[in-house]
């Protein structure tokens, strides 16, 4: 057998090199394993400190019997791995570098074709960056969500019950001990988080993007259909070598178009923007923050999940999953966007009915008229914000409030439960210095708890403006991702407590209501004191000196485009 592979690259010949690459993977692999096959990666991101992904190791015996059947060979490949709650100070910090080790390792070895394994939050988007810079053949599998947790007789949403119930003890109407005790029950099995958060998001969004075999995006983690997807995948991964299709000729702009109406009809995460902005920028395709304003503005939202509605992901797998949403709003997806089938993705939107209509909505009775990302610009953020109406109150979506100001995360957990602190229900929280810079890494923390003496008062949201993100699985009337931020020279390091901001999500206006000149004069003196005061070394030293803003999508600025698959030198 004499197919041109890259794996032939190492392993074909009868010089020493070859011999050395055939000879070291002689434990186990017989003698045709190098005959031209194609070798399939398994990019896996299965870790015990990556709770989410714990199970992707038996993810990846099925993908082996697929690979195996359909005549490659399958090796695996563990990937660097990012626990979403365990890892300090944010996941995001790290996503980059996982995307980066990654790349390098799938251009190293000799692969011919990746499947990618992952689940939560920073894991798929690290695994298709990664990918997508090397554009070898590849199709991802979504670890899937955990089924529905319960607690006394109520329904659990892991996340957006636990911003919930913390909240309740802090304004003193739920117990500590309660609060506690409701844990074990939130997060019943395997799998991601089941609300409609970043993880959620992100595998369905892998799906419109048409990475992953259509259907598959929301399976729950223990259902046994993800095995048998995954195996399936396992065999496809073998075609898209023998065919030679690639993710940058499976990923377009028009995949991003659908991406977005994705965005929107589900009520997806707004971190899904940074990810989707780095991507394109992995891909070269041209992707602003206005592209999901334009695209995403009108596109009802059509699934009741958490955090904007009432269901879990389980529901809305047995409700008909992300294929039926997307049936609905067919006419707004590009035709154009391919599937790693080889087929459009609006081929497979046929004949798709709504199993339960209080979890999908049909198009003429939405549960919003239009619920894509809001775009916000103003001197507070010249480079755009963002605002996600689904999660937020329609009473602030205009409004004006005093700010008060808090430099850092820590300042906000030093102050906000001060029973003097100036604050009343119209103020406008503002947090600065979490940007991607300023933290550094651009955590999740945009959702700012509110003052408890508010909250005592049965006051339940605030507008509140940050320069970082905040989980998918949160909700409120949060502005965030402001750029430039803070540490990079935006207006929100000027904010004085009493200023006043002015929100309209209607006109896509973030305005700082202070004078030119008294900005001028603040702008001045700070410039006088200390500097921000950059990491000294190792990874997170290299991430401040070149992460872009969010705006772009928080990637390194020497990671855009891709260096291909092409290694051109021996290593003996």
């Amino acid at each position: 057998m004499t197919r041109a592979r890259r794996s032939s690259e190492w392993y074909g010949g009868s010089d020493r090199n070859a011999y050395l690459h055939r000879a070291w993977m002689r434990r186990g692999l017989p003698a045709h394993a190098f005959d031209g096959r194609a070798h399939i990666a398994i990019a896996n991101t299965a870790s015990d400190l990556t709770p989410c992904n714990s199970h992707l190791n038996e993810v990846a015996e099925s993908v082996k019997q697929g690979v195996y059947e359909a005549g490659g060979i399958p090796v695996n490949l563990p990937v660097v791995s990012l626990g979403e709650t365990l890892v300090r100070p944010t996941a995001m910090l790290w996503r980059n570098m996982a995307a980066m080790a990654i790349e390098e390792m799938l251009r190293a070895n000799p692969i011919d074709g990746v499947i990618l394994l992952g689940g939560c939050d920073k894991t798929i988007p690290a695994l298709l960056m990664g990918a997508a810079s090397v554009d070898l053949p590849a199709v991802l599998i979504p670890g899937g969500p955990m089924l529905n947790g319960t607690f006394r007789g109520q329904v659990l949403g892991c996340g957006t019950d636990v911003w919930r119930l913390s909240e309740e003890v802090r304004a003193g109407t739920l117990p500590e001990d309660t609060f506690n005790s409701s844990e074990s029950s939130m997060i019943r099995s395997r799998g991601h988080c089941n609300t409609m958060g970043t993880a959620s998001t992100m595998a369905l969004l892998a799906e419109a993007l048409g990475m992953t075999i259509p259907g598959l995006a929301g399976t729950p983690a223990p259902d046994s259909r993800l095995l048998e997807a995954s195996h399936e995948s396992g065999r496809l991964a073998v075609e898209l070598v023998e065919t030679k299709r690639s993710i940058g000729q499976v990923i377009s702009a028009a995949s991003f178009h659908n991406a977005i109406v994705a965005l929107a009809a589900i009520g997806g995460s707004t971190n899904a923007v940074v990810h989707l902005l780095a991507l394109a920028g992995r891909l070269g395709i041209e992707l602003t923050l206005d592209d999901f304003d334009r695209i995403g503005e009108g596109v009802p939202l059509l699934v009741n999940l958490q955090p904007a509605g009432k269901y879990l992901m389980e529901d809305l797998f047995r409700a008909g999953g992300l294929l039926t949403v997307l049936s609905q709003v067919k006419d707004l997806l590009d035709p154009n966007g391919m599937t790693v089938t080889g087929r459009p993705l609006v081929d497979y939107l046929d004949d798709k009915p709504i199993w339960d209509l209080d979890v999908i909505s049909e198009r003429a009775t939405p549960l919003q008229d239009d619920a894509g990302i809001a775009v916000l610009r103003g001197n507070l953020a010249p480079l755009g914000a963002i605002v996600k109406p689904a999660a937020a109150s329609p009473e602030l979506m205009i409004h004006r409030g005093r700010a008060v100001v808090f430099d850092s995360i820590e300042d906000l957990h030093a102050r906000i439960d001060d029973p003097d602190l100036d604050v009343d229900a119209d103020s406008v929280l503002v947090l600065r210095g979490c940007g991607p810079r300023g933290y550094p890494g651009m955590p999740e923390v945009a959702n700012l708890p509110l003052p408890s003496k508010l909250l005592q008062q049965g006051v339940r949201d605030m507008v509140r403006v940050c320069d970082g993100r905040m989980s998918g699985t949160a909700y409120g009337t949060v502005v965030l991702h402001v750029a430039p931020e803070a540490a990079a020279g935006g207006l929100l390091a000027l904010v004085q407590n009493g200023d006043y901001i002015i929100l309209d999500v209607p006109a896509r206006k973030l305005e700082l209501d202070v004078a030119a000149e008294i900005l001028e004069t603040r702008r001045i003196s700070a410039a006088t004191q200390d500097a921000f005061a950059a990491p000294s070394r190792g990874w997170e030293r290299l991430y401040v000196d070149h992460v872009m803003q969010a705006d772009t999508g928080v990637d390194l600025d020497f990671l855009a485009g891709g260096s291909g698959p092409t290694v051109s030198r021996e290593s003996h």
